[in-house]
């Protein structure tokens, strides 16, 4: 039977379903200690809860419902984890190096279908939402690893923007920052946490009317309609018209600046023109904005993009910041592993229906051999 992970749960949920399963609702404040404090690996490791209530843990949780397939580690620092979840699916979670902290990068989603052309998330499409407790013990699994490696180091930013469209799965989603911004667990400023989507508009506002006040950022990759579509077909069902009147509701209700991520493609999005239909899109909402450019990793299976040159990256930060809309290049990461976004786990995918089908296919030829 798949449990579900302990982690899903708020402190507040936690202390409700102690008294719905015959436990003191007053233990919940040591059992989360347990959790997110000391970073204990199951539940009998919580010394000073008793028997009775860790049993009543244990037959309804899990700690561990995900597991280490693949890790890779870069030389500048940065590791790719690939980890199994308990139907056998496979999901990414990034830790990276960065001048004002370490950064987590998580999955959401198994699979995506925004289905962006340039992406390797969208390869498989998308076949569940996770829980938030498995988004949550991505961050655990994280912060493990650092531990065993006796630094003291703590992870300090997240950033919603692994495999998935985060605002399809806005509950689970919701849940998973309420429990990582808890004082009295990982206690992760809401100022340390962005979440990244390609654009839902009443998510976006849903988002707005919320009580997360977290950092908000948006996957725009074009500055109209027709190049947008062509990029992503999440466009043909919300145009940018309709994206830009979330944003400016999200501007007004919650006074908070938006990021737009804007990957560039050889030839495709990144010339000077396209800087300067970008600025004036985003002109009348400039004071409240910047614009995070992002060179292109690529992809196998996407080979009709490449990577933009230094002078195409150049040429439309300069057009930008001419036209006062505060941008910066992204500092890459991970460049000597699988860096993109579901790279990693497409390629393991793909081998391990290669080995499959190797296996299939070798049967019959050893039958015919031993028949001779």
């Amino acid at each position: 039977m798949i449990k579900s992970s302990i982690y899903g749960l708020t402190l507040e949920q936690l202390r409700t379903w102690l008294p719905e399963h015959g436990q003191k609702k007053s233990r919940a404040s040591r059992i989360w200690e347990w959790l997110y404090q000391e970073r204990v690996h199951d539940f009998n490791g919580m010394s000073d809860v008793r028997q009775e209530c860790l049993d009543v843990l244990t037959q309804h949780f899990t700690m561990n419902s995900l597991s280490e397939h693949v890790k890779q580690e870069s030389a500048d620092g940065t590791v790719k984890f690939l980890l199994r979840l308990q139907d056998g699916n496979l999901i990414e979670t990034v830790l990276m190096r960065q001048k004002y902290g370490l950064t987590v990068c998580v999955t959401t989603q198994v699979g995506c279908n925004i289905g962006c052309s340039f992406c390797a998330s969208g390869l498989i499409k998308k076949s569940r939402d996770l829980s938030a407790g498995e988004i949550v013990e991505q961050i655990m699994h994280v912060q493990r690893h650092l531990d065993a490696a006796g630094q003291g180091e703590r992870v300090t930013n997240v950033v919603v923007m692994g495999i998935g469209e985060p605002f399809d799965n806005f509950e689970h989603m919701s849940n998973f920052i309420e429990v990582i911004k808890d004082r009295k667990g990982l206690a992760l400023a809401a100022k340390r946490i962005t979440v990244s989507t390609s654009g839902l508009p009443d998510k976006i506002k849903e988002f707005a009317d919320s009580s997360l006040q977290v950092n908000l950022a948006i996957s725009l990759h074009a500055p109209n309609n027709e190049l947008r579509t062509h990029i992503m077909k999440i466009n043909r069902a919300f145009p940018i018209e309709q994206l830009m009147d979330a944003v400016d509701y999200y501007l007004e209700k919650t006074n908070k600046r938006i990021m737009f991520e804007y990957i560039l493609l050889r030839d495709v999005n990144d010339q000077r023109e396209h800087a300067a239909e970008l600025a004036e899109l985003l002109s009348s909402r400039k004071s409240m904005v910047s614009v995070n450019l992002i060179p292109y990793n690529p992809v196998d299976e996407h080979s009709q993009y490449q990577r933009s040159t230094e002078e195409s990256i150049l040429g439309f930060y300069d057009t930008l910041k001419k036209n006062n809309i505060n941008s910066t290049v992204r500092m890459e990461h991970g460049t000597d592993i699988d860096a993109a976004c579901g790279q990693l786990r497409s390629k393991q995918m793909k081998n391990a229906e290669a080995k499959a089908a190797g296996k299939t296919a070798a049967t019959p030829d050893a039958s015919r051999l031993a028949m001779g």
